[in-house]
């Protein structure tokens, strides 16, 4: 697509909003219904698309994208009235008598770039928040999910005018022109060094963003944490699509007394799990992905799995004994069935090696004792927090989502997405009468104003 022909959409969505289109709260909501409605139709063709593109299964298109992206929308649409109210907020007397609020208004076009791991959550779950918050959209979903791309861009035409929301379809090149573009905002998911190039763009506009990205997410087990669960626990999450998650683990750090039963019980579950891996197993995306998965099988020991097929992209579920913290393997995001394994003794140990790999989205924690968990929520940092599980952290919609530093900035989900995608404008509303206290020559004012502060202790 052209630039005059990108330029041609914003102006189009530009005027829209300017009328005053996307408004109406009652607008929204249909809007969102009708969204809803258009997903609900259409859900076979989604599962058959994520067949197509990633050997999906249904159940993981299920639970992963279908279930999570119609939550958002259910969610706004039960919602949205309660969250558009304007909301009173104290007023202090040095500047009564008056009133003060703030009410949410949206910011205007915003831009929502998906990624291809979940190609269908990761469009509509933020636009759901956008549309509620009462702006435009343009999605522009990833070339290397084709069959869901298109079948994005054929849901939304489906149900919303181009004035509304919109869908590009194109390559990097595209992509790029995009986020050079004057929107009101930005909503990026990807990798973090594409997010750094993001940032860059929307500064030279000071275009507000949200980063989701992702990073090296550490799994702690407790060394009196039964290995058994959390070995199973741990590989569910880390296998499931195929590890193309930005919250999937990233390295596992066991116990030293504890390493060969995780190994033993890791071999185990996989070993289930891959049962029927031709029909529950994601392959990996491209063959660039799986060369550069098959590399990292090089800088370690392959403790389990490690068989591959490229002709199928089919990648077993791997666990890596790395050969130092300095191999690529342990200082690039994994994003694939490739799991660091680092025996340890002591947690100053672990704590050199997560603080030198910056903040991730996500730190796992395994352990039944109240103060283990308690020095490692206050001695680790990271946008969330998944204790005795993985991946749930991320399911639980009611709890804002989102990175911290080097793991993006800015939560959604839920309420979370309507402020996400919401200015919130505040207002101080003066009213009679007019107290001359303020107005020159100050000749007795000042000894007034603090006296009555020193009865009224105000803590302006």
């Amino acid at each position: 697509m052209t630039r005059d022909k990108l330029n041609a959409i914003l102006e189009e969505q530009q005027s829209f909003f300017n009328i005053g289109g996307t408004l109406p709260v009652s607008a929204r909501i249909k809007l969102l219904k009708a969204i809803r409605d258009s997903l609900k139709r259409n859900e076979s063709r989604i599962y058959m698309a994520l067949k197509k593109d990633l050997n999906k299964s249904e159940f993981e298109a299920y639970i992963g994208e279908f279930v999570a992206m119609m939550h958002e929308f259910e969610t706004a649409i039960r919602k949205v009235r309660k969250w558009a109210r304007r909301k009173r907020i104290a007023t202090p007397l040095l500047t009564a008598p008056a009133k003060s609020y703030q009410f949410p208004e949206p910011f205007g076009k915003v831009l929502i770039v998906a990624p291809w791991n979940y190609p269908f959550d990761l469009a509509f779950s933020p636009l759901a928040g956008a549309i509620a918050a009462g702006n435009t959209a343009i999605i522009k979903p990833s070339e290397y999910a084709p069959n869901s791309s298109q079948l994005i861009q054929e849901i939304i035409e489906e149900c919303c005018t181009k004035d509304k929301v919109r869908v590009v379809q194109g390559d990097l090149e595209v992509s790029k022109m995009l986020i050079g573009m004057p929107f009101d905002y930005i909503f990026f998911t990807g990798g973090v060094e594409a997010g750094k190039e993001v940032m860059k763009k929307a500064a030279e506009r000071l275009t507000p963003l949200t980063l989701e990205l992702g990073g090296k997410c550490p799994v702690i087990i407790d060394s009196e944490y039964p290995v058994e669960f959390a070995a199973k626990t741990v590989a569910w999450g880390k296998f499931f699509n195929a590890g193309q998650s930005c919250v999937a683990p990233d390295y596992v750090f066991v116990h030293k007394d504890k390493e060969v039963d995780f190994v033993e019980a890791f071999k185990k579950h996989t070993s289930l799990f891959m049962k029927n891996h031709d029909s529950d197993y994601m392959h990996i995306v491209n063959e660039k992905h799986f060369k550069r998965l098959s590399d990292y099988l090089k800088q370690g020991e392959v403790l389990a799995g490690g068989e591959t097929d490229a002709e199928k992209l089919l990648f077993k579920p791997t666990l890596l004994r790395p050969k130092s913290t300095d191999e690529p393997v342990m200082k690039e995001e994994i994003f694939g069935p490739v799991l660091p394994i680092i025996a340890y003794e002591s947690k100053d140990e672990i704590l050199s090696i997560i603080r030198k790999l910056g903040k991730p989205l996500v730190v796992n924690l395994f352990s039944r004792r109240r103060k283990e968990l308690t020095y490692w929520l206050d001695n680790t940092y990271s946008g969330n927090v998944c204790i005795n599980d993985t991946l749930i952290n991320y399911v639980n919609k009611n709890l804002p989502f989102g990175g911290v530093g080097e793991s993006g900035m800015g939560a959604y989900h839920g309420k979370a997405s309507f402020d996400l995608f919401s200015h919130y404008r505040s207002v101080i509303h003066k009213l009679p009468p007019d107290v001359p206290l303020r107005y020159p020559p100050y000749t007795w004012q000042l000894k007034i104003v603090k006296k009555i502060r020193k009865m009224l202790n105000w803590g302006i």
